[in-house]
This record gives structure tokens, C-alpha cells and sequence, in this order.
């Protein structure tokens, strides 16, 4: 059996314009990788994120991108611990337009085993998704980077 979860919250922007502040490398990067990001998510790129309150640029494999609706990726596991682990989990980002002009972002991630390391990578990751739309809807809908120092 895989761990999986779901995160949901909705921004106050109409569904184009959530889209394009994960997408776009330079949106991205103003709320949510303090390392930067480089690159755009298109279907087949990789592109590199990378978090100053968490070592490391980390390879994103962009899986499938459907403009205005769904962003998929893998990118490798962690499971909390300084050993590196061997395989990706899978991240499915959905954006739905809700009738009153805001728009309902999920956030889906699965891979990990029924493990320990993986119980302990999949509340981490849990965690820092939760904390990535929260951060999302105060940088779109008030200008505020909520990230930064937050970690670290």
C-alpha cells in the first residue's frame, strides 16, 4: 500500500491567473521556492526549485500540464532523515473555477511506502503543501510573501 494525501483551499483570483503563479518560474518564485525557480512547468520539461530553508535545488520532472486545470509532477521522495532515498513520489495539482470567481486549488501527493520514512516524508510533505496554498492565497490575493523566514 502507498501513502497518499489531499490538500484543498481556494484563492480569491480567477483560475487563470492561480494557474500562471505556479506555472511561471518568476510567480513562483515570489511566494514559494525562496531558493528561486527556473523554468516553466510544461508537459516534459524539468525544472529546478530550489528552498533556502531547505538545502538544495531539487530536479522537478513535469509529467503533464493542462493549461488552467492540472499540473503533474514527480520529484524525489524524502523521507525526513539525512539517507537519501530511491524513488519520486507524484504530485497532482488541480485548479477548478468556482462559480463566485475564485478558484479551488488540491493538491495531491502519493509514492511513498508503508513505512516509517515513508509515514514520516508523507506528513512532512503534507505539512509543507498545506503551507504552500496558504502562502499562495496571501501572495495572490494581499501581495505578502508569507514564506519567507518562516522555515528558517
Amino acid at each position: 500500500m502507498e501513502l497518499k494525501f489531499r490538500v484543498a483551499g481556494r484563492i480569491a483570483k480567477p483560475v487563470s491567473e492561480v494557474f500562471e503563479a505556479v506555472v511561471n518560474p518568476e510567480q513562483l518564485s515570489r511566494y514559494f521556492t525562496t531558493g528561486g525557480a527556473k523554468g516553466r512547468l510544461e508537459t516534459g520539461a524539468t525544472v529546478t526549485w530550489d528552498f533556502h530553508d531547505f538545502p538544495g535545488a531539487f530536479p522537478v520532472k513535469v509529467v503533464d500540464v493542462v493549461k488552467d486545470r492540472k499540473i503533474v509532477f514527480q520529484w524525489a521522495a524524502n523521507e525526513g532523515s539525512p539517507q537519501p532515498v530511491d524513488y519520486d513520489t507524484t504530485v497532482t495539482m488541480t485548479f477548478e473555477p468556482l462559480d463566485d470567481g475564485r478558484t479551488l486549488v488540491a493538491i495531491t501527493e502519493e509514492g511513498w511506502p508503508e513505512t516509517p520514512g515513508g509515514l514520516k516524508g508523507s506528513y512532512g510533505n503534507c505539512e509543507g503543501w498545506t503551507g504552500a496554498l496558504c502562502a499562495m492565497k496571501v501572495w495572490l490575493e494581499h501581495g505578502l510573501n508569507l514564506r519567507q523566514g518562516f522555515y528558517k
